[in-house]
């Protein structure tokens, strides 16, 4: 219980620090990140429902106010801004991440874990972040103005998609260092 508990609050701490790394602000509200490859490693390592405790621990942290997203942000805001979909999402991301790992054994682990964080950390987490988005712009309009569309807020975010193919490609690699030396940290695969 310790153990998955030091390990929860470890992963957690991981996706604060890559709020770190500067966050790239984009002209339509949504930065690109490093704390997503912190999700994408939360599944893959620590499994689905673990992984998915860390990030809710993190959105627990984000609620309080306390600056621990990119770009030294925080509050209950964020929950109803542009990237809402994708901070809510990072939940179901962790876990189907996890998931995904947790079940194709017989694959490599850094090849589990890549496809794990393509279905989990991009796939899900752009269905939710891309809801989230079209739902925010147009639930701003002014009487008059043309709604977005859902295909255009999928077009606004396509290139974000290269870079988080290389985080997954990144969460394989790690996830694959993690249990070669340290085997007994990647829950995910037992």
């Amino acid at each position: 219980m310790e153990r998955n508990l030091t390990l929860i609050v470890l992963f957690a701490a991981l996706i604060v620090v890559l709020g770190l790394v500067p966050a790239i602000p984009l002209g339509f509200g949504v930065p690109i990140t490093m704390q997503s490859l912190g999700v994408m490693l939360a599944g893959a390592v620590l499994g689905s429902w673990r992984g998915a405790l860390a990030v809710v621990l993190v959105q627990f942290l984000v609620a309080l106010g306390l600056p621990v997203l990119a770009g030294g942000r925080g509050g209950l805001g964020i929950f109803v801004g542009p990237t809402a979909g994708f901070l809510i999402g990072w939940l179901p991301a962790a876990f189907v991440t996890g998931l995904v790992v947790e079940r194709v054994r017989a694959l490599p682990v850094a090849v589990a874990a890549g496809i794990g964080s393509v279905l989990g950390g991009i796939v899900v987490m752009y269905a939710l972040g891309i809801a989230g988005f079209w739902l925010f712009k147009n639930a701003a309009l002014q009487p008059g103005d043309t709604p977005m569309s859902l295909w255009a807020a999928t077009l606004i975010m396509a290139p974000f998609i290269p870079g988080d193919l290389v985080k997954a490609v990144l969460a394989g690699l790690i996830a694959r260092t993690i249990a070669r030396y340290r085997p007994s940290a990647l829950i995910a695969r037992f």
